[in-house]
């Protein structure tokens, strides 16, 4: 689809809505998932300067993320409330982790039937966490595994005095650095008192203080697995979210329809596989000519590469488009007759891009 036509989208949920639109999504591709960075805010920032008055009456945000920096939803609350009287989230699909707490900041949340929201308990990599030994990647220590090994030692196994207890403690940090469960512990910190003024701004009264801590009681601790999907049913009458309760099927219609445009160009439903790029683009040397049918190399040979260029976030609205790209060659590192190649992928370039 063209972007005029993608305009036009835009525009009949504008008109639908009574508001303006401004679209969020970064990549949920399998194998190359983006975060929510705190360079979005800037990218925003552009977006409120050509909205038609401040503030707007209504501000729609049509949002997918599998979610990223816990303070970027914080900014971007802040921010979009200073532009606009109010702030609502159309959710198409996934809102998971930090895209949560930006919908818990949203005066409405319109849910598509396909679209899941999650829990807000941090994963935390710092240089203190553990490295996976094949590929030297530090490894990411969810708060909720933390807290979920040492109610196993006490609840499940039933280990209940000191001594013990302290050498299943002891056992923990044998493996996990003191000061990355350290950070563990700040970042649900953080992750709280972000989502509780979040929901400030939108609940200010005194009345409100139950209710939310009731919401972040449960986001953060009380769903025990980080990928709980939580559907628009169980968001609205078990959570208490400020979920609308019936969406108009054309809205709907065309909610579902903006998201599909957006997802073939943030090709979400191809799995990211660098050798396959690689496979796609090598023209292997031959002598003479080539028979048809005839069976190729399977092994490519190290050096072989292949450039590619990716899109892993988009902000657009009927006004202005934003992508941030990424120009990425990949080149084969080895190979072997019993083994799989290596592929290393290096960033050539990287940046948002405006029209």
């Amino acid at each position: 689809m063209s972007r005029s036509e993608r305009i036009g989208i835009i525009q009949q949920i504008e008109s639908l809505r009574q508001s303006t639109v401004i679209c969020y999504l970064t990549s949920v591709r399998p194998n190359l998932n983006a975060q929510m960075s705190d360079d979005v805010v800037r990218v925003m920032f552009d977006q409120m300067s050509k909205l038609p008055k401040r503030p707007v009456d209504n501000l729609d945000i049509f949002l997918c993320s599998n979610g990223g920096n816990g303070t970027v939803p914080w900014r971007l609350i802040s921010l979009f409330r200073e532009y606009a009287s109010k702030v609502s989230v159309l959710l198409p699909y996934r809102a998971y982790s930090a895209a949560t707490l930006l919908a818990l900041g949203a005066d409405e949340i319109v849910m598509h039937p396909f679209a899941e929201m999650g829990p807000i308990d941090p994963t935390v990599t710092n240089e203190y966490n553990p490295v996976e030994t094949p590929t030297n990647r530090r490894l990411g220590i969810s708060v909720e595994d933390v807290k979920a090994y040492i109610a196993f030692i006490k609840n499940t196994v039933g280990i209940q005095n000191q001594p013990e207890l302290i050498r299943a403690v002891e056992a923990l940090i044998s493996k996990v650095h003191p000061l990355a469960l350290g950070n563990v512990e700040r970042f649900l910190a953080q992750s709280r008192m972000i989502a509780e003024k979040i929901m400030r701004t939108h609940m200010p009264d005194s009345g409100s203080t139950k209710k939310i801590e009731e919401i972040i009681d449960t986001l953060a601790s009380k769903l025990y697995f980080h990928g709980h999907p939580i559907n628009r049913q169980e968001a609205r009458k078990e959570l208490g979210l400020k979920v609308l309760e019936t969406v108009p099927e054309d809205l709907e219609t065309l909610i579902w329809k903006l998201y599909e445009d957006f997802e073939v160009d943030l090709e979400n439903r191809k799995i990211y596989d660098p050798m396959s790029q690689i496979y796609s683009q090598y023209q292997p040397a031959t002598s003479g000519q080539v028979i048809p049918g005839q069976i190729m190399p399977s092994i490519i040979p190290p050096g072989t590469s292949a450039q590619i260029d990716a899109t892993i976030a988009m902000v657009e609205s009927a006004s202005l488009a934003s992508k941030f790209v990424q120009k990425m060659r990949l080149v084969v590192a080895s190979a072997g007759q019993s083994a799989e190649p290596v592929v290393r992928q290096e960033v050539l370039a990287q940046g948002w891009q405006n029209s």
